[in-house]
């Protein structure tokens, strides 16, 4: 089962190690990367989420969200398994996490055949890839994304940036949009919580801004975790000094689920986090959070 993967070395003749993301999985034969979608085998590491959806329908493009890519437009957005991350308050858990029969096999030139028929029906202008986290399918991105280019279809990464430089550096030039999910900014925060590396996350966000990637970021906020203003404004100022005062920030409303019952953000804090990021960015908003009105949320209602 699975299909052959990219990015791995062997270890022993019974080992091999992963190094798509800065885990670095050692995986004896029969074993499974923590992403849940890459798996060692005789022959090496396979992909076992290579063309398989558990996910597909078309969103507006701000609900990704991007607020400044194409806006008023609808994308055709899908999700697989898999993901690098362990966290917690997970929104997509279902998804990511899944452990159901896919919903659907398509082969490269089949997701783009979908978007264009999305695009004729629903104004899609491409596709997303979303729901889980898209990177743990590097190799199905790299068959599939020059095809969507040729097709003049565009490509969406909803994203953790967890990824090592190699692979992200390869894939770049395909994808045109990107909103990348800082999870906090603190390295304890990355280690403890969610298991990832915060340097990473922040180095592949600002690899796609060398590379002149439309890029969004996105922080969910979750009281007594990562909603202090000190730390928010850590974040403020790294985005303004390492990007781009033009870079858009959104602050979504966190809301117990999965494995976490922390109590909602609070609408105060929220609105303290954007009216901070906009004393340094250009463009800061709140999701998750229509009860603040335009002036906060922006366009979009989500």
């Amino acid at each position: 089962m699975g299909s052959p993967a990219r990015f791995w070395h062997w270890l022993s003749d019974r080992e091999v190690q992963c190094d798509l993301c800065p885990h670095y999985c050692r995986l004896k034969v029969g074993a499974t990367g923590r992403c849940q979608a890459r798996a060692a085998t005789e022959s090496g590491l396979v992909s076992l989420n290579y063309g398989l959806f558990t996910a597909i329908c078309v969103d507006p493009i701000e609900k990704k969200p991007l607020y400044h890519f194409h806006p008023g437009t609808n994308i055709l957005s899908l999700g697989s398994f898999g993901c690098n991350l362990n966290c917690p308050f997970c929104q997509n858990w279902e998804i990511a996490r899944a452990k159901r029969p896919a919903v659907a096999e398509l082969s490269p030139d089949e997701v783009v055949h979908l978007a264009e028929k999305s695009a004729r029906e629903a104004g899609s202008i491409g596709v997303a890839f979303t729901y889980n986290e898209p990177l743990m399918s590097i190799e199905y991105l790299l068959a599939t994304l020059p095809k969507l280019q040729a097709a003049g279809q565009k490509s969406v990464l909803v994203t953790n940036g967890m990824i090592n430089p190699e692979p992200w550096r390869e894939l770049l030039p395909y994808v045109d949009a990107v909103n990348l999910d800082i999870k906090a900014f603190t390295p304890n925060f990355y280690r403890e919580v969610v298991g990832g590396d915060l340097a990473t996350v922040l180095a592949a966000a600002k690899m796609l801004f060398i590379a002149g990637v439309h890029l969004e970021l996105t922080c969910l906020l979750i009281p007594g975790l990562n909603d202090e203003l000190t730390e928010i404004g850590q974040l403020v100022d790294w985005i303004a000094a390492e990007l781009s005062s033009e870079v858009p920030l959104h602050f979504s409303r966190y809301f117990p689920r999965y494995r976490m019952n922390n109590p909602p953000t609070s609408l105060q804090r929220l609105k303290e986090a954007v009216d901070l990021g906009r004393k340094q960015l250009r463009y800061v908003y709140a999701g998750n959070a229509p009860e603040l009105g335009e002036e906060y949320t922006g366009r979009s209602p989500f």
